[in-house]
């Protein structure tokens, strides 16, 4: 059962964190509209996001690294490389001046990955909401 709520909450805080580096990237993109020469980044957030929950465990097909030291940086942790590899966005019609950021479709992607965010957030306190109903009413 535990195992269930921390999958669920793992995953909730892999996609929360990944939406807002992503929001960070089109924030700068958008920014950087007019800044000559400016290439607009973006990152997969799928691939990104399979490599955030990768497997945790032999069981589930992965291996697990051993930390041998207090020290040393974990294996294959959720928590690891969470910005995703950046990626340039091909444009439709780049200006002059070398910039590649088209305003239309960075609001897009941006209004997007905002209402992607607060639907997580919002998982994130439902899932919270029932396990404390669940917790209030075994009393």
């Amino acid at each position: 059962m535990l195992n269930k709520i921390d999958k669920e909450l793992a995953f909730v805080q892999s996609a929360l964190n990944l939406r807002a580096r992503r929001q960070e990237i089109l924030a700068a993109n958008l920014a950087n509209a007019d800044t000559p020469n400016y290439k607009a980044q973006d990152i997969d957030f799928a691939s990104a996001l399979k490599r955030a929950m990768g497997p945790r465990s032999s069981q589930e097909g992965g291996m697990v690294l051993a930390r041998t030291h207090g020290g040393h940086i974990e294996g294959g942790s959720r928590s690891g490389s969470m910005g995703g590899a950046l990626l340039y966005r091909s444009t439709v019609q780049p200006s002059l001046d070398g910039n590649t950021v088209d305003l239309d479709i960075e609001r897009g992607h941006f209004t997007e990955n905002a209402l992607h965010y607060q639907f997580l957030a919002d998982r994130a306190a439902s899932t919270f909401s029932t396990l404390k109903l669940a917790v209030g009413s075994e009393r």
